[in-house]
């Protein structure tokens, strides 16, 4: 589905030497799995999800989607990209804290013009041990909820990957242990 090739990627910045993030890397991934990304800090962990993820461009090499190159990606195809294959998992959850769950959870689709059906979040809910809680704000929520609200609002896009940057990193260890086993039973069906 997913396959990197001689991925290469430098940052510039104004005042400071260029900074190689990725060399030449070469990877596939298959439809299903779960795929760890381990390195120190400032290994370009983040920047290699993020060029996956189509958040972020490449300099140099290919990416091939489904066998198709997005060497000739416009924004758009990476939008769409984006929009209709992959969800996302931030380490800082990026919720609205005025928002209720459910409220959270929809703005994924509401983004995109398409509309929720409650039964499907609320299902969805369930799948993260979160069930009844769509009522509830994010500001009553604990860390690891919060990450699992995150975890539902990638879901409802029906995505077939899911990037997660360090989701159990703010996380206490039981809890982290959690959220890991939500991702463990979603890669048996998507990467």
């Amino acid at each position: 589905m997913l396959k990197l090739q001689n991925i290469s990627k430098t940052y510039h910045a104004k005042k400071s030497a260029p900074v190689k993030a990725l060399n030449d890397i070469n990877l596939s991934f298959n439809n299903k799995g779960m795929v760890f990304i381990l390195g120190k800090s400032g290994s370009g962990k983040s920047t290699l999800l993020n060029i996956i993820g189509g958040l972020d461009q490449y300099d140099q090499g290919d990416i091939i989607i489904k066998n198709k190159s997005t060497k000739a990606f416009k924004q758009r195809d990476f939008d769409s990209y984006r929009n209709t294959l992959v969800g996302f998992v931030f380490q800082e959850y990026n919720l609205l804290d005025d928002l209720s769950v459910f409220e959270n959870i929809r703005l994924a689709l509401d983004l995109q013009g398409l509309t929720v059906d409650q039964k499907e979040v609320e299902h969805i809910l369930l799948d993260v041990d979160l069930e009844g809680y769509g009522d509830r704000r994010i500001n009553e929520l604990s860390g690891g909820q919060k990450q699992r609200v995150a975890i539902a609002r990638a879901l409802v896009k029906k995505p077939e990957i899911i990037m997660a940057d360090e989701p159990t990193g703010a996380l206490d260890s039981e809890t982290g242990t959690q959220v890991l086993n939500i991702l463990k039973k979603l890669s048996e069906t998507r990467l």
